[in-house]
């Protein structure tokens, strides 16, 4: 697969039993495609994917494999308590027939450096797939700096790319005076992208694009066509949802805009609640304020 454009963190919808919405999945990752997403990853923080049982990210993953087909590459999110579980999960990805990995740290247990790169190590040798190393020390307090990225990458030859979110934008040009085209480097936060492109990303792990895909799409080609002018004003439009992605509560407030604009449902899995009160009524306020200023239909 080639690693680049706008890739969503899609969604797990649920039903109203909060079982996972298959027939709406589905349906959502064409949407997502048609609007020219460059591919799909599931089961990452955004998908919810600690909420989810081995089989359901299975089912997942089985549902948008079929929904996808030879149109765009489908990338599972791998995180797991313990390596071994992990291990098993990039097995199961493979027989669903993804075409690559997103590879996180453990859950909970926070290791030193040698216990990180061997958990690394370990999911990037459990399968042939491309993989992506997943590097956001804000959620989950392990900071893989990008010497040991690079190092990583020396020693598994299927570690390609990076997601970086660390927001240090200097992470992007660090690795790529390390690796050089080595290694396709991804902004895995929303509000930095036409920042990270500048440094020299190529994708984006994108979150508010579940919603706003048009939108994401047209500034992501703008900002890699160095069409500065333009971009700016996409993006000063665009900045204040973006951050949304930038905040505990972000699952919570990225599927409230979906079922604003009518591409999902706010509901999310326990431990997590749907958004309430004055909380709910100020990021409704903040939505819609944003939407009725909307720059582009549909």
């Amino acid at each position: 697969m080639k690693w680049h454009g706008v890739v969503p963190a899609i969604t797990t919808p649920f039903s109203e039993d909060l079982s996972v919405d298959h027939g709406f999945l589905a349906r959502h990752a064409d949407v997502l495609v048609r609007a020219g997403c460059t591919g799909i990853v599931a089961l990452g923080s955004l998908g919810e994917s600690a909420t989810l049982a081995l089989d359901e990210k299975v089912a997942v993953l089985t549902t948008l494999r079929a929904a996808l087909g030879s149109r765009a590459p489908l990338v599972a999110g791998v995180a797991a308590l313990s390596t071994r579980e992990a291990e098993a999960l990039a097995r199961a990805a493979a027989g669903t027939g993804c075409d690559g990995l997103m590879v996180l740290p453990p859950y909970v247990y926070r290791g030193d450096d040698r216990e990180t790169e061997a958990h690394f190590g370990a999911v990037l040798s459990a399968t042939p797939l491309p993989c992506m190393l997943y590097n956001n020390p804000i959620a989950y307090g392990t900071d893989v700096l990008p010497a040991r990225i690079a190092a990583l990458a020396e020693r598994h030859r299927n570690l390609v790319a990076v997601k970086e979110s660390s927001a240090d934008i200097r992470r992007v040009t660090e690795l790529r005076a390390l690796a050089g085209d080595r290694l396709a480097l991804f902004v895995g936060v929303d509000d930095l992208i036409v920042e990270g492109i500048a440094a020299g990303a190529v994708g984006w792990i994108a979150g508010l694009v579940n919603a706003l895909p048009g939108e994401s799409v047209r500034l992501f080609d703008l900002a890699r066509a160095g069409k500065g002018r333009e971009a700016a004003a996409l993006y000063e439009w665009f900045l204040p949802l973006l951050r949304l992605d930038t905040v505990p509560k972000f699952v919570q407030l990225i599927k409230l805009v979906q079922e604003v604009v009518g591409l999902g449902s706010e509901r999310v899995r326990p431990p997590r609640l749907a958004l309430d009160g004055v909380e709910r009524a100020g990021a409704l306020r903040l939505v819609r304020n944003q939407l009725a200023l909307r720059p582009m239909a549909g």
